[in-house]
């Protein structure tokens, strides 16, 4: 391994484990610093056009990656500053612990029957209108939320990290939130959002298969089986309109033995999603499984990125032939 070609792995798994022990801050969180400046710069530049969001998109990417170039550039020659500056940047990117603490809180709130709780918290978890839904209704939109948000928030930031470091880390984060922010299907934003959203499925692409294949690795930490998840990835992927949420939403309902889709209800249209395994509808005890099962996915992540970053590392400094 060159000199040195431990910070990147370092950086990544202490900023894992700051996001396990203190989850997202309350206030002041960076990303939503991002979303303030990028919902300020499409006040300013929106229009009904591609070209619009398009560049709309570039600049706000290119900005979050330079300042991950500019800020590396700062602690070069400096290890430890190097290490901090990298777990920092993990830390405020990722959002797996919030993830799956608000699924769990979610299943005892369902189980509970509180479903006025259980409606309130319902969209920090995904985009879909709770007062169309009942207990049944909030456990699918959890655990589908589960599936298809564990590869943003945990798995595709850290595998940009590790094959890029801080300007990867920041870079993805600006993308996902921009598609998180404009990517609809809506009136508004079906021209306008068309750049973030194609960006975001392109930044997917490998880490969604990724995240697909530990689903399935890991199905057994839940009582599942890799066989049905790969099984049900195979089978029902290609049916869901997503490229990258088919893949992870069909590998972790075959690992949670439940079956996922059937009418969705969004503030911007009701859309028919597939059917995606071959078990029954996912029950508050499901949810806490897929919230558990998130949980194992994002550390498995962790410690393939930092294994990922460490050959990159000692690749690099092998002596040319």
């Amino acid at each position: 391994m060159r000199a040195n070609g431990w910070v990147r792995p370092a950086g990544l798994l202490l900023g894992t484990v700051a996001d396990a022990v203190a989850g997202d801050p309350r206030r002041g969180h960076p990303v939503a610093g991002f979303g303030a400046v990028a919902a300020a710069l499409e006040r300013r530049c929106y229009a009904d056009s591609r070209v619009a969001g398009a560049g709309h998109t570039a600049v706000l990417v290119t900005a979050a990656a330079g300042l991950g170039v500019l800020a590396r550039r700062a602690v070069a020659g400096h290890p430890l500053a190097d290490v901090a500056l990298t777990a920092v940047a993990t830390w405020a990117v990722l959002g797996g612990t919030s993830l799956s603490r608000h699924g769990s809180a979610l299943a005892t709130e369902l189980t509970d029957g509180d479903l006025a709780a259980a409606r309130l918290r319902l969209p920090s978890l995904c985009g879909r209108d709770p007062a169309a839904l009942d207990a049944a209704g909030m456990a699918r939109a959890g655990t589908e939320s589960m599936a298809e948000n564990t590869p943003d928030a945990v798995v595709a930031p850290l595998l940009w990290g590790a094959v890029a470091g801080v300007p990867g880390l920041l870079g993805y984060r600006a993308v996902n939130t921009l598609d998180a922010m404009v990517g609809y299907r809506s009136a508004r934003y079906l021209r306008f959002g068309w750049a973030a959203a194609r960006l975001d499925d392109l930044a997917n692409l490998l880490p969604a298969r990724v995240a697909a294949l530990l689903f399935a690795a890991l199905a057994p930490a839940v009582g599942g089986s890799p066989v049905a998840a790969l099984r049900a990835w195979r089978r029902d992927a290609g049916a869901h309109p997503s490229p990258n949420a088919g893949p992870v939403e069909a590998a972790a309902a075959g690992a949670l033995g439940v079956g996922l889709g059937g009418r969705t209800v969004y503030p911007h249209g009701v859309e028919e999603r597939p059917r995606l395994g071959a078990g029954p509808a996912p029950s508050p005890a499901d949810l806490r499984r897929a919230a558990r099962l998130s949980r194992l996915v994002g550390w498995a992540a962790a410690g393939l990125a930092a294994a990922v970053a460490t050959v990159r590392a000692s690749a690099r400094g092998r002596p040319s032939s």
